[in-house]
């Protein structure tokens, strides 16, 4: 495979930067290259945050900025009119968006309809999360989408790298909301695209 780039934004305080180390993680235990680095500014609470992971079956050599991701996670939707998260983001792109609304509502019907929709959703993930974790933090949750919308890492290794990151319960309930998500989000992607295949 050529360079798979992932983009991630949210805010500070959700584990934007978390989750681009537990999905370098989860490609590392599957026998990839990858690495994950957040972009440089204000990390306070509540402020927008931006963390980066790409994986390779090389080594991996480029250390910029994800500026045309193949993935696109946004973990914060209330972002979606203030920053150009769609930026760089190509028609094969994949986009998994937190939020209970549908794109249509979001004001985004344009944008989904440029996507293929066997690889755009919108989860909702926070409320998940609030169910499994006891918090709304949505960034394992979110993994467990990628997994099955990609199936570029599996969810045992999303679930594995939730075990590096955490401890006890705390890992257990966040790989319990990663498998809630991966539940839900595969059925629906491989309906789609049987459909696109035929």
């Amino acid at each position: 495979m050529s360079t798979f780039q992932v983009r991630i934004h949210g805010r500070g305080g959700q584990g934007v930067v978390t989750a681009a180390e537990m999905l370098s993680i989860a490609a590392f235990r599957e026998g990839r290259h990858a690495q994950a680095f957040p972009s440089f500014g204000s990390e306070r609470t509540g402020a927008p945050v931006v963390a980066f992971c790409r994986i390779d079956d090389h080594p991996i050599r480029s250390h910029e900025p994800v500026v045309a991701p193949d993935a696109l996670i946004v973990q914060d939707s209330t972002l979606l009119h203030q920053v150009d998260v769609f930026n760089g983001l190509g028609a094969d792109g994949y986009l998994i968006v937190n939020t209970s609304k549908s794109f249509a509502d979001l004001g985004l019907g344009e944008l989904a309809r440029r996507l293929r929709p066997e690889r755009r959703l919108t989860l909702p993930a926070s409320e998940i999360a609030r169910a499994t974790v006891g918090r709304p933090l949505p960034n394992a949750v979110l993994l467990g989408a990628f997994a099955a919308l990609t199936e570029l890492i599996s969810l045992d290794s999303v679930r594995a790298a939730i075990g590096e990151k955490f401890s006890g319960a705390v890992a257990a309930r966040n790989s319990d909301g990663a498998a809630r998500a991966y539940a839900t989000v595969l059925p629906p992607m491989k309906e789609l695209a049987g459909a696109h295949a035929d």
